[in-house]
């Protein structure tokens, strides 16, 4: 019985509906997110975690593209628009930190 769980749960992660699982988790909980905070006014706002969630989506995405050999292309866009993501928060997220702190 394992042996079989185990060669289903391979043959979905090669054939990219693992992912695809995850990536549909991952906008599910956006919205959530996002509809909690809109409905409730508590928990954080979408600028908070946009950008990290654009860049893990990302990710998923040319992860799911090498697993399905989609064109080489598109992965690259993928891994492009998650480091440009990430990047952007990062800065953003330092930018923010040195304006609370500032030096007297």
């Amino acid at each position: 019985m394992l042996t079989e769980t185990l060669a289903r749960l391979q043959a979905w992660w090669h054939g990219g509906q693992l992912v695809e699982f995850i990536i549909a988790l991952t906008v599910l909980e956006a919205c959530a997110l996002l509809a909690y905070h809109r409905f409730t006014g508590k928990g954080l706002s979408p600028g908070h975690y946009a950008l990290n969630l654009a860049s893990g989506l990302c990710l998923m995405l040319a992860v799911r593209g090498v697993l399905r050999a989609d064109d080489w292309r598109l992965t690259v866009l993928c891994l492009s628009a998650a480091g440009l993501a990430h990047g952007t928060d990062l800065w953003r997220r330092w930018r923010s930190q040195r304006q609370v702190v500032k030096p007297s």
